[in-house]
């Protein structure tokens, strides 16, 4: 479903990724690891348009979408939830979903989409008149999800879900991934610091290390593997 081949990105005269390819098959949940720095987040903003990319191409679909604009991109079923969830403080919950469904002009189909992430996160249904800065950190990830999910993608990208949760809501929000995953089929690529969790639940894994992939399999091997052990998953 998507095919990274010889991406770099610069930030003016550094080089944040050296590149890199990779490739995520449909349905599939692949989780990218690495230390703070490694470029984990450059990735996903360069899939998604919000950074310029120096060469290489990110095939979607067949077609290259490298330096797209991002509400294009959102339109062809790509959609991100940032790190540090980057909820619209001064919105309701209601509001901020339905600025995730902004290009969506059907109106069955923004119910449907609210319907299935209110089923998917009651609490956001609870509090769905509520101002989202009042919410707690793993409420706010919760909307920062349903947000995404509003625009209906077929890949979505999580950057750091666990970031300044509960460890009891980390567990629901990895559940809640799972289900996303198996009930609509859509494809996620996670980027997450808690690498046990997220190789737990994926099918495949990248490791990456000053802007370029030193280590690529199956979660299982990558999980066995002791330098992996050693260097994320605390041995």
């Amino acid at each position: 479903m998507l095919k990274i081949k010889n991406l770099s990105v610069s930030y003016g005269a550094i080089n944040a990724l050296h590149g890199i390819s990779l490739q995520i098959q449909e349905a599939d949940i692949v989780t990218l690891i690495g230390a703070n720095g490694a470029g984990k987040t450059t990735t996903l903003k360069a899939i998604s348009g919000l950074l310029k990319t120096r060469s290489g191409e990110i095939l979607y679909d067949g077609r290259n979408i490298a330096n797209l604009r991002p509400h294009k991109i959102v339109k062809l079923g790509v959609s991100h939830v940032p790190e540090g969830r980057m909820v619209f403080a001064n919105l309701t919950v209601r509001e901020n979903l339905m600025m995730g469904a902004y290009l969506q002009r059907d109106k069955t189909v923004i119910r449907q989409e609210l319907d299935f992430v209110f089923g998917m996160f009651p609490r956001l249904e609870e509090r769905q008149a509520q101002i989202a800065c009042t919410l707690s950190g793993g409420e706010q990830q919760m909307l920062a999800i349903g947000r995404a999910l509003m625009s209906k993608p077929k890949f979505l990208m999580m950057d750091e879900p666990s970031l300044g949760i509960a460890p009891l809501l980390v567990k629901t929000i990895f559940e809640k991934i799972v289900e996303i995953n198996r009930e609509r089929r859509i494809t996620i690529l996670l980027v997450e610091q808690n690498a046990n969790l997220a190789l737990g639940i994926s099918n495949y894994g990248y490791v990456l290390e000053t802007g370029r992939i030193i280590l690529h399999e199956s979660s299982a091997a990558l999980r066995q593997n002791p330098e992996v052990r050693s260097a994320y998953l605390g041995g």
